[in-house]
């Protein structure tokens, strides 16, 4: 989660205090991403099947283009928050659509975290750029997608790996239009490097790695301390302010999210 956290620091910084551009910080972000995980697998040898999609690329390099350009204006806490609040309202959406039935508490917990996500958006002194933050949210369902994507599809590093490969023509692609906008240095690059090298590559290995001894509750409401984490490294790192908005509106969307997926784990223990 400490390295969840870590992408939201790293491209803070870089953007606020250095010369990188955000396509550019995308394009290396994924790029040594990809070289990380495809030196996981190599190193790893297990005979297991999984290598990825373009259509799941895609949604990978949408989420991280959009996540880039979205904390040009955001800060770590708040770019956290809205990411992780439209992940899980992307994902309880697809459930429902799939038919899902939910319990008059988890509907009780989504109206909550909505309630929240609202008013983070509402005008007011303290109120996000909403360019930035639509940006964010839309990095959010980008990502909800490509995790719903990722269910089953064999195992998680070898398709994590063929997805990031996948997507760094579209990244490349990303850089070339906004050549005009080209900018870089080495505290930029070596940030946009540990994003993708440390905090997604060996970050999403070591979650996997994890991931098969925890029950389904644990790994689901472990992730909401990400937004938390990414907010006191944006204060105590990065010197950002930590709002009564922000607190609040933190408490409304991840105490929602946390009922509603404590509600499913008990309907699910019950049928």
């Amino acid at each position: 989660m400490i390295a969840f956290a870590g992408n939201s620091l790293l491209c803070r910084v870089a953007l606020r205090e250095t010369g990188i551009d955000a396509a550019s910080f995308t394009t290396v972000r994924l790029l040594s991403g990809a070289v990380m995980l495809w030196a996981l697998v190599r190193l790893s040898q297990r005979r297991v099947e999984g290598s990825g999609s373009w259509v799941s690329a895609l949604a990978l390099f949408g989420y991280a283009a959009a996540f880039s350009f979205a904390y040009l204006g955001l800060s770590a806490g708040m770019g956290a928050l809205l990411l992780f609040g439209a992940v899980q309202a992307t994902m309880i959406s697809h459930g429902l659509w799939q038919g899902e039935q939910m319990r008059p508490l988890q509907w009780l917990g989504f109206l909550l975290a909505f309630g929240g996500l609202v008013g983070l958006l509402l005008p007011g002194s303290s109120a996000p750029p909403l360019v930035n933050a639509v940006l964010m949210l839309a990095a959010g369902v980008a990502w909800g997608v490509y995790s719903l994507r990722g269910r089953g599809k064999g195992d998680p590093t070898r398709v994590t790996a063929g997805n990031f490969a996948r997507a760094v023509p579209f990244t490349l692609a990303l850089s070339v239009l906004m050549m005009g906008d080209m900018a870089w240095d080495p505290a930029g690059l070596g940030y946009a490097v540990a994003s993708g090298a440390l905090a997604s590559g060996m970050g999403y290995a070591v979650w996997y790695m994890a991931l098969p001894l925890l029950r389904a509750t644990s790994a689901a409401t472990i992730q909401l301390s990400v937004p938390v984490i990414a907010a006191l490294g944006g204060v105590l790192l990065l010197g950002e302010s930590l709002t009564a908005r922000l607190v609040l509106t933190a408490m409304a969307i991840l105490g929602g999210i946390a009922l509603v997926i404590l509600e499913k784990q008990k309907a699910a223990a019950a049928s």
